[in-house]
Parts: structure tokens; sequence; C-alpha cells
């Protein structure tokens, strides 16, 4: 029926002033995207050659199935607290980190910033190097702790300071140095499990099987504040019962990834007259 030429249009009605205006849908994986924008991976430094090296390789060789991405944060200091069973894992979890936003600086034994060239690279991608023992042990990583919190940057810390020696590769009892990392500078710690890279690289072995591509899960935990241990002195029992907290987080992690509980009692090198650094056959 046609419409009378001075029919009245009809007036759309007034929106209210408070109305929400609808979101266009999105993805979890546009959503992560999104969250990486203006991330320290897209700003020029060396870690662009360190990435034009290791991630070639990696993304041939290792499939990341990622489970709670979003609670790794893309911005401020905090400490990165992995389990560790094989001596792949560093490499593993710093593309983790550049693939999430953030560019990873590790805790590293000092004898490896005397590598020509490796030792060159280290040191101008802002790594810490440790001293197994001496006055540099506990200077150097405080001076980079505080730097890194200036400059609002990560730093990955392996809590248990080696590859475990539990068996069943969980995690074995925690040292704590992450823990006094966290506390003294005022930063949060973020546990992070992850499964699969024992099948590039066996715990102790020498070789690595690149292929076929191996699948490896990876859980991040919410960020750990560890409230209620501050403004306590930062002595062995605090330290200990703050780091006790993270190793539970990081095995409950572990637990979902691999679908099966953990022992009861944590795995202590001491308890079985282990030594706590240097190679281990279980």
């Amino acid at each position: 029926m046609p419409v009378p030429e001075n029919a009245p249009v009809p007036e759309k009605a007034p929106v209210p002033e408070n109305a929400p205006v609808p979101e266009e849908a999105s993805t979890p994986e546009q959503r992560l995207t999104e969250k990486r924008q203006g991330s320290e991976t897209r700003r020029p430094s060396i870690f662009w050659i360190l990435a034009a090296i290791a991630l070639p390789i990696i993304n041939l060789s290792v499939r990341y199935r990622i489970e709670d991405g979003d609670k790794f944060p893309r911005t401020g200091a905090f400490v990165m607290a992995p389990n560790h069973f094989s001596e792949i894992d560093p490499l593993v979890m710093g593309v983790l980190s550049w693939k999430l936003g953030r560019a990873p600086r590790f805790m590293a034994k000092a004898s490896v910033f005397g590598i020509p060239v490796l030792g060159a690279l280290l040191r101008k991608s802002g790594q810490i190097p440790v001293a197994r023992g001496g006055a540099a042990r506990g200077n150097e990583p405080v001076k980079a702790a505080e730097r890194l919190v200036r400059n609002g940057q990560m730093v990955v810390v392996y809590p248990e300071g080696s590859l475990t020696r539990d068996p069943g590769l969980w995690p074995m009892r925690g040292k704590t140095g992450a823990v006094r990392i966290a506390l003294e500078q005022g930063i949060p710690v973020v546990p992070v499990a992850h499964w699969g890279t024992q099948a590039l690289m066996p715990r102790y072995s020498k070789k690595i099987s690149l292929f076929p591509r191996k699948t490896v899960k990876v859980k991040i935990g919410d960020p750990l504040d560890l409230a209620e241990f501050r403004g306590r002195a930062l002595d062995p029992t605090t330290l200990n019962e703050a780091t006790a907290v993270v190793m539970d987080a990081i095995t409950h992690l572990l637990e979902d990834l691999r679908e099966e509980k953990a022992p009861a009692h944590r795995w202590n090198p001491a308890e079985h007259n282990q030594k706590e650094t240097g190679r281990f056959e279980a």
C-alpha cells in the first residue's frame, strides 16, 4: 500500500544517556592480540635479533597449547616462576614470553657470560649473571631486580634452582630466590606450569629431538602478590613459607595439564642424599 506523500516520518525513540554501547564480539585470540599492542616485542631491541634466531627453530618444532594466557601481565614488573625438568626449558619459556608480548630476562650462571658472542648478547639483552657463591651472588641480582622494577620489566626465575630430581618430573622443593625478589621489590610472582619439553629434550639428555613437531602445554596461574608475607622480616621462615605457596601454585597448574595428582609429599633432594646442583641420573 503506497505511503502518502505528506505522511509524518516516525521519530526514533531517544537513546538514554547512560545506555550501554554495544561492543563488537571478539574471540579470545583477538583480545589477546589487542593486549599485545604496544608491548615490548614491538619496540626495536637486541631481542629482535634473538627472536630471529630462536623463533624459526621453535615454531618448527613446538606447538604451544596455552591456557589462561590472559593472566600473563602485559605491563609492569613481575617474577615469572615456571617448573623445570628439561635443559631446553629456558628457550621454550623464553619464546612463550615473547609470544605473550614480553621480553624475557633470566637469571643465568655467571660462567655463561664469559663465552664469546653469547656473553655479549646476554649482557646486551639484560640477562642477569648469578655466581654459584661469593659476594656477586647476593649483590648483582639485587641491583638487577631494582633495575627491572624501575623499567617495568619481567624476570624469569626457576624456583627449584635446577632440574627437578623428582622421578615423575613433578616440581621438587623450591628455593627462596623468586619470592625474595618479589617481596623485596613489591612485585607479584606469576606461577607457570608447562608439560611436553621432555619430548624435545629428556632430562639430562644431550640430544634434542626437533621433529616431528611436539606439543607443549602451558598453563598460566593467577599472579601471587604474597600480601600475607609483606611487612614481615625476610628470615628463612618467611621466605620458605612464601616459597611453599608458589610451589603449591605451580604444582596445581601442572596437575591440571597432566590430568593427574602430584605426590602428596614434595620431593626434597636432601632427603634422598642428592646434590643440590649438577647432573643427576634418576
